[in-house]
Parts: structure tokens; sequence; C-alpha cells
């Protein structure tokens, strides 16, 4: 069948949305119709070559952009359980083999399937399901591509979903909101009464909010050097607000008395070395400094042992919030159900696929929590 995508040539281009074939589901595979993509930074890492090989100029398969989507089952393969045409379903970048000793030890979020997720090809079997027009084979990013009108994807990369939660705002539960929220309530394990600070309140900082929020902080400090951003996340639980980390530490010294932040999650679009020293910065003792964001390939940072050890700090990263896609995704759209998760409010716009690059101009001006493209436009 034929449909139409957004599509990265060249590193630093632009995207280019573009009709391509697609084959249909082989084993093990699903073909879905896509209601919403998200538009996460990560996408943008991806364009601009930031997570490339020194040198290589473009990617190995031109490739469809996309990993945070939601949609609809149209076709299933032979061997897939558990999804039929009509199902909706939210796109998991980790896929979930449910076997190996990560998923058998309780986390999914490290599945070896998943390990493979930035290599092109199916990861059933290595093959290619979308083709340009070319002729040439098309990868789509974390397997998912869902910055397309219809994709294929592994049933490993997929959660049912209940047919009632709306598909635009559950695609956000495929990558901000878990990644945001499980870094503060699982990574940083934020309890009642803590002190948390978020740098860098896009869509996974604001996820971050909301998780240090239902899990019982009574201070949240959101930090982030634009002012729409800032005053947004006093909606989603901050109680408090900084341009920079130097402003937050005087802000966070005087509200604890010099004891410091029990958890900082560190979410900003790209991490820097001082980031992280900021952010170790703002952690008391004992307390964890959650890295979330992204850093340029080849970025290093360079800590104080004897802070780390004499002060007795946890520094840690996180993929997908440490969230668990099977478990962690329906209990975030029960959250969203019952009042407590705001995942509506978190879409600033939404964009025609052939809009996609003005809608990343708009992400890189600081203007959106968080954009999705709208298939229904």
């Amino acid at each position: 069948m034929k449909s139409r995508a957004a599509i990265l040539r060249a590193y630093g281009g632009r995207w280019s949305v573009e009709e391509f074939e697609l084959d249909p589901p082989r084993a093990g595979e699903v073909l879905i119709r896509m209601a919403a993509a998200g538009l996460c930074h990560s996408d943008e890492h991806i364009r601009q070559g930031h997570l490339a090989p020194p040198g290589q100029s473009a990617p190995t398969a031109p490739t469809i952009g996309g990993h945070e989507g939601s949609g609809v089952v149209v076709q299933v393969g032979d061997g897939v359980a558990g999804l039929f045409p009509g199902d909706h379903v939210v796109t998991s970048f980790v896929a979930v083999c449910g076997q190996c000793h990560w998923c058998s030890s309780g986390m999914e979020y490290i599945c070896d399937a998943g390990a493979g997720t930035m290599l092109p090809g199916m990861p059933t079997d290595g093959t290619f399901r979308h083709h340009g027009c070319d002729g040439r084979d098309l990868a789509h990013v974390s397997k998912i591509g869902a910055f397309a009108e219809h994709t294929v994807v592994s049933a490993a990369s997929l959660v049912k979903i209940d047919p009632h939660l709306p598909l635009l705002p559950a695609a956000l539960l495929a990558c901000a909101v878990p990644t945001g929220y499980g870094s503060a309530a699982y990574r940083a394990g934020v309890r009642g009464g803590d002190t948390v600070v978020v740098i860098g309140v896009g869509g996974i900082g604001t996820a971050a909010v909301q998780g240090a929020r239902i899990n019982g902080a009574v201070r949240i400090v959101a930090v982030d050097p634009i002012a729409f951003k800032r005053e947004s996340a006093a909606a989603f639980g901050a109680t408090h607000t900084a341009s920079s980390a130097a402003e937050a530490f005087e802000l966070v010294r005087d509200l604890t008395r010099g004891v410091m932040a029990d958890a900082v999650v560190l979410s900003p679009a790209v991490v820097t070395d001082s980031d992280v020293e900021d952010a170790l910065r703002l952690t008391r003792k004992a307390g964890t400094c959650v890295l979330t964001g992204m850093a340029v390939q080849g970025t290093r940072t360079s800590i104080d042992p004897q802070d780390m050890m004499l002060m007795n700090k946890t520094l840690c990263g996180t993929v997908f919030g440490s969230c668990n896609p099977r478990t962690d995704i329906p209990l975030l759209a029960t959250l969203y159900d019952a009042g407590r998760l705001q995942l509506d409010e978190m879409v600033t716009k939404r964009y025609r696929l052939e809009d996609v690059n003005e809608a990343y101009a708009d992400l890189s001006r600081g203007e959106l929590i968080r954009g999705v493209i709208d298939f229904g436009l």
C-alpha cells in the first residue's frame, strides 16, 4: 500500500514529507494507522546528527521520523497474540520481548530487544517494510516511524489501551510522560514531603513535575530560561520557578534552610557538562540526581568524587523513566482518567504532517510544551 511520511535523508536537512510504499506485516508484526505523533526533541537530535558516529553526514538508510505515537490496528501478522484490527494502541520505543533477563527481572525498559532500536530494518528479521518511491529501503526511528500515516512495527513495540481513551493525548504516553513521570516517581523515588527540582520543563520536564506532585512532593522548583515554560509549569504542580540553576540554588537553599533538594531531575533539551555539575550542587546529602535529558554524542562530564562520596549522593541515568511499558502506560492512563495526570493540557499545539518542520521550529523557539502531529487534521 502507499502512505505518506516525514523522511530524513541527510543530517541537518529538513524533514521531507513524501509518499512511500509499505509492505504488509509479516510474522510478529502489526500494521497501524497513526492517529497522533508527539514531537519529541529526540527526533530533533536525530535530525541534527547528534547521535550519529563522527563524520557521518547521512543515515545509513533514509529514515522515517517519530517514535511517540498512538493509532489503530489495521492488520496483524502471523503469530501476533492479543492485538486485533480496530484495537487502539500506543507505541513504545522500548520494545518488550517479555523473555530476556531484564524483562524477567522486572526491567522491561532495558529489554534486550530494545537495545538495537537505532539500527535500520525490522527487529523481527532485519528486513524492511518501508520503501521510498526512489526504490531505497526506509528505516524508521526506534522501529516505530510515527511520522507516517501508516507504519508497520513489531508487536513488541505496542501497548493496547482502552478504546475510550482519546488517541491524541494518549500519544504522550509513548515517551514524554512515562520518561518524565518515571524519572521522578521511580528513579528518584520521590516521596511525600520531598523537595524536588526539575531542570528543563518541556514535555518530559513537565511530566516530571507531575510525577513529583502526584507522589507527594511539597516543593517543586521548575527551572527553565524560557518564561512561557516556567509559567506553564505552575499549572502542572510547580510551586516555585527559576530561570537558571544559579537562581534555583539560592531559592532551594532558602526553602530548605541549606539542606537542598531531595531529588533533582535533569531534563533540558541538550545536557551539557555544566548542567550535570549544577544539578549535583542542587542535590542534598544522600539525595538523588537523575540524568534524563540527552547529550550530544561524545559529551563528557567531570564530577567531584569527593562530593559524591562524602555527601553520599547518587547520580543515575534513566531510559523511559525506568517505566515498564506493559504496566506503566496503562497505569498512567488510569491516572489520566482519574483527573490526576494532565495530558490534554500538555498539548500546546496540533499540526498537520506537512507542517512538521514548522512544528520543530516552534519547539526550538521554546513555544511548545508538547506539539503533536494530528493525522485527523
